[in-house]
């Protein structure tokens, strides 16, 4: 049993990796295609609102709000979702999963039928959407509770890699999967941002793709929760 749990952690951890991705991929189109937003990343987003409170550089105003406001909304529907269920992967997993990947298709298909330059009103909607998916991705994540890949940012899981390193305390830590995470986020940026330059939703539907695939992954591979032990080991 304990080995087929270690299984099943080994197989979280690479789902949630492949989600970090994806969430690069999403906030590079974001950011370069969405008038400088964030979806996944909301500490970005708040320093950006807060210079942009003061007129610095023009920065955008509503469309962070929006992503902001839209990214609590899904990560309380995911939380709600979940809060019955025991921390690691059940089949609600696998539906709020579903359901990420479904809004960043439907965000894909209007950003690509609004063309290159989309108005500012279905920019604004677009954001909504992917905030509102990004929310649910992270709660989601966070229940399965995978150490060090919470899937949208990055900073803890950079302040544990050099905290814990030789540089620093000299402590074991689980270096791969810290340096992995970073890696991973920074690759989907790239990918991101070659999208947006051919066709900004293809950005958006490498990631839906990424999101579904994950979804049927983590069902069939491990289809129900797993106890709290294994998910903080």
């Amino acid at each position: 049993m304990a080995k087929q749990w270690g299984l099943h952690e080994r197989t979280h951890l690479g789902l949630m990796l492949a989600l970090t991705f994806s969430t690069g991929v999403v906030d590079a189109v974001g950011y370069l295609g969405l008038d400088r937003v964030f979806t996944g990343n909301m500490t970005g987003n708040v320093v950006i609102l807060g210079m942009a409170l003061l007129g610095a550089d023009n920065l955008p105003i509503i469309g962070p709000v929006i992503a902001l406001v839209c990214f609590m909304a899904g990560a309380a529907i995911g939380g709600r979702t979940l809060r019955r269920v025991d921390a690691g992967w059940t089949r609600l997993s696998t539906t709020v999963f579903t359901g990420v990947g479904v809004v960043l298709l439907a965000a894909a298909v209007v950003l690509f039928a609004a063309g290159r330059h989309p108005e500012q009103a279905l920019q604004w909607t677009v954001t909504g959407m992917l905030g509102l998916a990004m929310g649910a991705q992270a709660a989601t994540a966070r229940h399965i509770a995978v150490k060090d890949v919470t899937t949208v940012v990055v900073t803890s899981t950079l302040a544990g890699l050099a905290a814990d390193s030789v540089f620093g305390a000299g402590k074991a830590q689980p270096w791969a999967r810290r340096a992995g995470a970073v890696v991973l986020i920074g690759l989907g940026a790239v990918v991101g941002a070659a999208a947006v330059h051919l066709e900004p939703s293809l950005g958006l539907l490498v990631s839906a793709v990424i999101v579904l695939v994950v979804a049927g992954w983590g069902h069939v591979a491990t289809g129900g929760p797993v106890p709290e032990v294994a998910a903080e080991a």
